[in-house]
C-alpha cells in the first residue's frame, strides 16, 4: 500500500507509531502493518494490532531492529495506532473536554447507552477502535454521563480475533451502543451481548444526542425502547425509522 492510498488520519498514526519504534522506518511499518492485518488498512485493523503480532511480523520480515525492541516500546506503537493520545493513556477518566460523570440515580426506569469516543465529549468513534466508551443514563427528560470506559485494556490484552467480543463485554451492561460506523461481524458480537448498535456516521456532541434520545423516550418511544422502560407499545415508531441515519 503505498503512503497516498491511507487516510491523513491513518498516516497520523502510522507516523506516530513509528517515533515509538526508532529501529524502524515508516515505510517498513506500513509494510509491516499490511503482512499483520491485509490491505487495505483502516481504522479497526490498526486498533487491533498487538505487540505480539508486530514482533511475530517483523521476524518474518527480518526487521531485526523492530523484533529485538523493547516490549514497552511497542505497546505505545500500538497505543499509537489505536488514535490514544499521550493524555488519554492510563486509568484517568477525566479527559481534557470531558465533564465528570455523575453518580447513577438509583429506581428510575432508564436505559444506558454506550457512545464511542476518541475526543472530549464527542461521539466520533468507530466500535472497533474507539479511545473510550461514553457511558449515559438516559431517563425520559434527561441524560446523564455517568462513567468513561478506556478501551486501552482491552487494546493491548486480548488476541485480535477476540477484540469485538473483548469490547462489547466492557459495555455489555448497556443496551444500546452509538458509534460513527461498525462493520457486520462487529455488530453480530454486539448484538450477541444484548446492545442495539446505532450508526451514526455524522457523529457529533453525545450529550446532545442523548438529550435528544431522552426528548424521544419522554414523547413517542418506538416499542422496543418503551418494552426496555417498561412503557406499553402504544407508538408504532418503526426501529428501522430509529436509525435511518446508520
Amino acid at each position: 500500500m503505498s503512503n497516498e492510498l491511507l487516510t491523513r488520519a491513518l498516516a497520523l498514526r502510522i507516523g506516530l507509531a513509528a517515533r515509538q519504534i526508532p529501529e524502524i522506518e515508516v515505510h517498513q511499518l506500513i509494510a509491516l502493518l499490511n503482512r499483520v492485518c491485509g490491505a487495505p488498512l483502516d481504522e479497526e485493523k490498526l486498533a487491533a494490532v498487538s505487540a505480539a503480532e508486530l514482533r511475530r511480523g517483523a521476524r518474518l520480515l527480518h526487521y531485526d531492529g523492530l523484533y529485538e525492541a523493547a516490549d514497552a516500546a511497542l505497546e505505545r506503537a500500538c497505543s499509537a495506532l489505536r488514535g490514544d493520545s499521550q493524555s488519554e493513556q492510563g486509568d484517568d477518566k477525566h479527559f481534557a473536554g470531558l465533564p465528570e460523570p455523575v453518580e447513577e440515580l438509583a429506581d428510575v426506569m432508564a436505559i444506558r447507552v454506550a457512545c464511542a469516543s476518541n475526543s472530549a465529549a464527542n461521539l466520533d468513534g468507530h466500535y472497533g477502535s474507539c479511545a473510550r466508551f461514553l457511558v449515559f443514563q438516559v431517563l425520559p427528560g434527561e441524560a446523564r454521563l455517568i462513567d468513561v470506559r478506556s478501551t486501552a485494556e482491552v487494546a493491548s490484552g486480548v488476541a485480535r480475533t477476540e477484540k469485538s467480543a473483548a469490547r462489547a463485554a466492557l459495555i455489555n451492561d448497556c443496551h444500546i451502543l452509538y458509534c460513527c460506523s461498525i462493520g457486520p461481524p462487529a455488530a453480530a458480537k454486539v448484538v450477541r451481548a444484548g446492545l442495539m448498535p446505532v450508526k451514526r456516521a455524522d457523529g457529533g456532541s453525545a450529550p446532545e444526542l442523548m438529550a435528544d434520545l431522552a426528548e424521544m423516550l419522554a414523547s413517542n418511544p418506538p416499542p422496543w425502547l418503551a418494552k426496555l422502560l417498561g412503557h406499553e407499545q402504544q407508538s408504532r415508531v418503526r426501529y428501522a425509522d430509529f436509525v435511518g441515519a446508520s
